[in-house]
């Protein structure tokens, strides 16, 4: 039986395996000699290519491993494929445990945080509130109140907006995130307000520096 330990406690469903993923396969067994192809998936003389770290599912949705062979994960739950590659180690192994770890869980924040960008992160149980730390927070014009998480599964694209002034914000499925999710924190009015009102100086200030631009030459010839 495998070992279920790396599956997301995401609410509401677990990590999928899509292409481009790239997996930490690691197997005990009652084989030293066959783990060692498996453990800290180094290529012991397998000839099974691998990225520096980890298998990386290709773009027909197979990943190549040692004594399985090529072996159609894509559209798999991490919790599936542990299960199924350990019953197909158990021809060739005694008690297979199999654990598959995402390696490129990949979330991007955006919108009124400090440093947004896209964080690619090993362990793929993150939350809401962990994503933000990540992105230095929010900015004093974010709205705390009204998060927006996109998600794309099986192609189709969803959208939630969260309060994270309530807390049960933290029994949406969307507060645990997944694979590729986008959190977006919208600007609050006050920046409308203060950008609406710079934009409306600048051209007084521009006009003024001007003025004196001209008042200085004027006295210059004198």
């Amino acid at each position: 039986m495998a070992n279920t330990g790396a599956v997301n406690n995401n609410i509401g469903g677990a990590v999928i395996i899509h292409q481009k993923d790239i997996l930490s396969v690691t197997v005990n067994s009652l084989n030293p000699e066959s783990n060692l192809l498996f453990n800290g998936n180094k290529n012991v003389g397998s000839g099974v290519p691998l990225t520096r770290t980890g298998y990386k599912v290709n773009e027909n949705g197979f990943v190549n491993l040692p004594l399985v062979g090529d072996y159609k994960i894509e559209g798999q739950t991490v919790e599936e494929a542990q299960v199924e590659i350990a019953k197909k180690l158990a021809a060739f192994v005694k008690s297979p445990v199999v654990d598959i770890q995402l390696l490129n869980f990949k979330i991007s924040v955006i919108g009124e945080v400090n440093r947004p960008s896209t964080f690619t992160i090993s362990d793929e149980n993150v939350n809401l509130l962990e994503a933000l730390g990540m992105a230095g927070d929010m900015t004093v014009y974010g709205k705390r109140e009204n998060v927006l998480v996109i998600r794309t599964e099986n192609g189709r694209r969803t959208m939630n907006r969260l309060n994270l002034n309530k807390i049960e914000s933290m029994d949406s499925p969307y507060f645990n995130l997944k694979q590729n999710d986008i959190v977006y924190v919208e600007p609050d009015k006050s920046k409308a307000v203060e950008y609406s009102q710079n934009t409306r100086l600048a051209p007084i200030i521009v006009a003024s520096i001007s003025a004196l631009a001209v008042l200085a030459a004027v006295l210059l010839k004198r």
